[in-house]
């Protein structure tokens, strides 16, 4: 079932959704605002608790892949020690790309604040930046790093013909522990079967699932 989806050329729904999709970005820019306004204190107090709990940063920034295969840089809070990337090489094997899991939950780079800020996923939170600049939308894709879309397979990158989000129906479905082969799966069922109604569900989905503590995005 999800190697019969992967290989299904879904442009077509996209194009036939276009006005949807547009409808979505007046919900993302409204939203982002919103967002931002009411988080304002929250990010303040989680700056000063970053700051004081390790030395470096509060801002996590980091190249992504986008809509079109368009690189961006994303924003998030600092959940593990400054340097964190030069102290542990990503292991990805072309050839087992579908089993490849990008988060580790034992991971000894992780603050003890970051920590807190991932079973929380308030280290996401500054992604509201992003929305609103466009380059990213509250549902999605998972926003993937530049090393594994190098080795996608070319039927993969159908997920790159949409907007990375905040979350997503692979997020709530598995969020930072499920394979790539079913991440992917996740993230074309949502662009086939997108709506604004499906939006709903799913950032729904995120606030129950965060509420549970169940897994980190």
């Amino acid at each position: 079932m999800e190697d019969n989806l992967i290989s299904i050329d879904i442009k077509k729904d996209i194009i036939s959704k276009g006005y949807k999709f547009v409808i979505k970005r007046i919900i993302d820019f409204i939203l982002s605002i919103i967002g931002i306004l009411l988080l304002s204190p929250v990010y303040l107090a989680l700056i000063i608790a970053i700051k004081l709990d390790s030395k470096g940063p509060a801002v996590f920034k980091q190249t992504r892949i986008g809509k079109d295969e368009i690189p961006f840089t994303i924003y998030k809070f600092r959940t593990m020690i400054v340097n964190a990337e030069s102290k542990k090489t990503l292991e990805i094997d072309p050839k087992n790309i579908e089993n490849f899991v990008f988060q580790s939950k034992n991971d000894h780079r992780v603050t003890k604040i970051g920590s807190f800020l991932r079973a929380s996923s308030l280290d996401e939170i500054p992604q509201l930046f992003n929305v609103l600049i466009g380059n990213m939308s509250l549902v999605g894709p998972r926003p993937e790093i530049p090393e594994v879309v190098n080795v996608y397979p070319e039927n993969y990158k159908q997920r790159l013909l949409v907007k990375p989000g905040i979350t997503g129906l692979a997020q709530v479905s598995g969020r930072g522990e499920i394979e790539l082969g079913k991440t992917i799966f996740y993230d074309l069922s949502y662009i086939k079967d997108f709506s604004l109604w499906f939006d709903f569900k799913i950032i729904f989905k995120t606030f129950k699932n965060v509420l549970k503590k169940e897994g980190a995005f």
